[in-house]
């Protein structure tokens, strides 16, 4: 249940970033080239969305398994030792995950105690760059999500599919169809 929640929250925050950046970005150009003005916040509310679109997509990645990976020297092990290699790595990203947001903390608990505010807008700081800690949390979560997942041998890895047996099924495909013709 909370999974199911965490996804549709995540894919939603997804969603509407990139259509925000998008008519932001969009508006700006029309501003900027079509009436020779502008409004001095978009770039800087547009860098926050970008920022803020990355570190959630970082976390959606994970979990659907879309972060490159080369595993062709992985697969040269037996499968045990592949799952070996798939808990070792996650452990290495949960803990780097963990740091990452022990340091967040301090640094947002410093931004706030100074007061710093954005550029263009009289809005805090520590507001807009939480995401660096929302981010880690996010991240977090699909990483023990996926070492559990390699636990219950669902998965020996980060990765969902195979992009090389892939590769080679899309130019089979493509033979066929060619020969069909």
């Amino acid at each position: 249940m909370l999974a199911k929640t965490i996804n549709t929250i995540e894919e939603t925050i997804i969603s509407l970033l990139l259509v925000g950046m998008t008519l932001l970005v969009f508006l700006d150009v029309v501003l900027r080239f079509g009436f020779n003005s502008g409004v001095p916040w978009f770039q800087e509310v547009t860098l926050y969305m970008m920022a803020w679109f990355v570190l959630f997509g970082a976390s959606y990645g994970v979990k659907v398994g879309a972060h490159i990976g080369v595993d062709s020297f992985v697969k040269l092990f037996p499968k045990k030792i592949r799952r070996a290699m798939g808990l070792l790595s996650v452990s290495i990203c949960i803990a780097y995950s963990i740091i990452f947001m022990i340091a967040a903390w301090n640094y947002l608990k410093k931004l706030k105690k100074i007061g710093i505010e954005m550029e263009d807008l009289e809005f805090q700081r520590w507001v807009t760059e939480s995401i660096i800690l929302i981010g880690f949390i996010l991240l977090l979560f699909r990483f023990i999500q996926l070492f559990i997942r390699i636990l219950k041998g669902e998965a020996e890895g980060f990765s969902h599919i195979d992009e090389a047996q892939e590769a080679l099924e899309i130019v089979d495909l493509g033979k066929t169809e060619n020969k069909e013709k």
